[in-house]
């Protein structure tokens, strides 16, 4: 089996794995000078015993090039809608995540190991919120609008926003506006004003500095380099 990795590693084959899989990739020499994950618990052991790779033990997954890494089962998912979502858009990767029942494409480097506290009586549970978010990304939300839907403090919302998710409010709302302008960008012609305008940046200047931080390529160039592979224009998706 090892052969067979280090063969298709030679021949330029993607290849990943999931949770503790990391190790039959190590023991292939495939780690080596790689940024690397797996389970949080078998982290440690991994470092050691492939101590050429850097072994990050806090995040979902790392796409480093050719080979890919992810830690728990569920992480491995994640990974799995990455790839997906790199090779046939945003739009497939929501279907395929529809298709299997579970919770839209969490970035990579999400904490791994986040405590889920039982809800408060202040309103602690985070999913009610986090639908709401997803269904008003057209406004401009800021902490106060949050906290108040939530009816929390805004010092309450941010420390029960890192403890169920893993990181800050803002921080989460950018994520899913870029990931709601990445699939109009690729299913419709919605014009850029307009799609920063759905994704509640306001200008198409802001969509662009936080898009271009994010992927690399402006806008404009992501749409252009997608049509370019043939993926058909469509919004919403079916």
């Amino acid at each position: 089996m090892l052969d067979l990795l280090r063969a298709a590693a030679a021949r330029g084959i993607r290849i990943a794995s999931i949770c503790t899989g990391a190790f039959v990739l190590g023991a292939a020499g495939l780690l080596d000078g790689r940024r690397v994950t797996t389970h949080w618990s078998f982290a440690d052991q991994l470092a050691r015993a492939f101590p050429l790779a850097s072994v990050d033990p806090s995040v979902l997954y790392v796409d480093s090039g050719q080979v890919l890494t992810s830690a728990g089962v569920a992480a491995g998912l994640d990974l799995c809608l990455h790839m997906i979502r790199a090779d046939h858009g945003a739009a497939v990767a929501a279907e395929a995540a529809r298709a299997v029942v579970m919770a839209p494409h969490r970035q990579g480097g999400q904490a791994q190991f986040i405590h889920h506290p039982a809800p408060e009586p202040d309103g602690a549970a985070l999913q009610p919120l986090l639908q709401w978010m997803q269904h008003h990304l057209h406004h401009p939300l800021t902490l106060a609008d949050l906290a108040g839907q939530a009816r929390v403090s805004v010092r309450t919302l941010n420390r029960q926003f890192r403890a169920q998710t893993g990181t800050t409010p803002l921080q989460w709302l950018l994520a899913a506006s870029l990931d709601r302008a990445w699939e109009i960008l690729e299913t419709s012609d919605t014009p850029i004003d307009r799609v920063a305008h759905l994704t509640g940046f306001g200008s198409p200047v802001t969509l662009r500095r936080h898009f271009t931080n994010r992927l690399g390529v402006s806008p404009s160039a992501y749409r252009t380099a997608h049509r370019r592979l043939g993926h058909p224009a469509r919004w919403p998706p079916v």
